[in-house]
């Protein structure tokens, strides 16, 4: 999905998805899978004025993320030709990600690169997909180059973060 025009002119913006909470689905069976990436919808019913590429790099549970699928994510950000970047990702190693990001400045080197996600899938009538993607959308377009994380109505910088599990929010590390 890309919610760019015709024209050749690059992103403002890249999108890269990697799959946990917010790209998953009851399956028939009732049971939650990850399926298509749902951020290029909630940018569509956004009506944003920016031009958005979306980019599927991985489609895992981030628990399930292991060294080679960061690596993976890495190199995507490093290839990226645009220098604000948004990654939806699962929220239970999504602190872990962004400090192997960090990790690795010449894949970041002038770049601002913010995570993303949901407590609840997308899908779900009662959701905070939409909410934390715009808030990463806004936040890559402010902030100085680095590694950051778009959760709970805040943005905090890799490494000082952490998942409070108990109440379903990200709170200073």
């Amino acid at each position: 999905m890309s919610a760019l025009p015709a024209d050749d002119a690059a992103p403002d913006l890249l999108v890269l998805t990697t799959g946990g909470t917010i790209d998953k689905f009851y399956s028939t069976a009732g049971e939650l899978e990850i399926r298509e990436p749902t951020v290029g919808p909630i940018l569509e019913q956004a009506a944003t004025n920016l031009r958005i590429a979306v980019r599927g790099v991985l489609a895992v549970d981030s628990l399930d993320m292991t060294a080679e699928h960061r690596r993976t994510l890495t190199e995507a950000v490093a290839a990226a030709e645009t220098a604000r970047i948004v990654i939806t990702h699962g929220t239970d190693t999504m602190t872990e990600t962004a400090e192997h990001l960090l990790a690795h400045p010449e894949a970041i080197a002038g770049k601002t690169v913010v995570l993303t996600g949901a407590m609840q899938p997308s899908c779900m009538r009662i959701t905070d997909a939409p909410f934390n993607v715009g808030s990463a959308v806004t936040a890559a377009q402010l902030l100085d180059p680095g590694v950051y994380i778009a959760m709970s109505g805040r943005v905090f910088p890799a490494g000082t973060v952490a998942k409070d599990r108990a109440r379903g929010v990200f709170v200073d590390r």
